[in-house]
């Protein structure tokens, strides 16, 4: 089997209040998606006519489903190792602005998006999404379930019960609240950063607000 991507390394030393436990086995988890992108992958490279495509049953069907929840995995996953830790862990910067131009205060932000959390089965994403340039967040029951195409992932938290149950139990309150206490903060306004020279034309620079909405400050989908 050709590896084609490899698991990426975290440092979990500076996250407090999620056990070194319930993390390495949330990364030998991710581990497992990383694997199966290299499976799934090889297999596509081997054949280039598969027979008796169909919507309902086919081997191709079955391999592109799994694609995309691996992947999907992937990543999700990557983001959400990588936005945890470190010494910033308070709102600051252009996403603090960002967010109380949005949502307007950070407690109200903070609370939407622990109420996502605990309405959603897979994950909660704070994105900037490339049609109004403005943030959302969005929920997703899977991988691939409720992605947004277009959209660039700002900050992201897993709420599969994989992700607290060894130190939670089914106390996924508790463990969203740890999650904000872990934020990283510079890697939030890293990827802001990133996604803002990617879009330097003119057209996507700045956020589309509708005119004569007093409410704006407060639109909060």
């Amino acid at each position: 089997m050709k590896k084609y991507v490899e698991a990426k390394k975290f440092n979990f030393e500076d996250i407090k209040g999620i056990s070194k436990r319930q993390l390495l086995q949330h990364y030998t988890l991710y581990e497992g998606y990383v694997n199966k992108v290299n499976e799934i992958w090889s297999e596509l490279s081997k054949n280039l006519d598969y027979e008796n495509p169909n919507q309902t049953y086919s081997q191709i069907r079955s391999l592109k489903l799994g694609e995309s929840f691996a992947v999907n995995g992937t990543k999700l996953h990557e983001m959400y190792f990588e936005n945890l830790g470190g010494e910033r862990n308070k709102p600051y910067g252009e996403i603090l602005k960002l967010i109380e131009e949005r949502y307007g205060f950070y407690e109200f932000f903070k609370k939407r998006f622990r109420d996502i959390g605990l309405s959603v089965r897979g994950w909660v994403i704070l994105a900037i999404d490339s049609i109004d340039r403005n943030i959302h967040i969005f929920g997703s029951d899977a991988h691939d379930v409720g992605s947004i195409w277009l959209s660039y992932p700002l900050l992201i938290m897993d709420v599969y019960e994989h992700a607290y149950m060894i130190d939670f139990g089914v106390d996924r309150r508790k463990y969203i609240d740890e999650f904000f206490n872990n934020i990283n903060w510079k890697v939030v306004n890293d990827r802001l950063k990133y996604y803002n020279n990617l879009f330097k034309d003119e057209k996507y620079d700045k956020p589309i607000k509708p005119k004569a909405n007093p409410w704006m400050k407060y639109y909060t989908y």
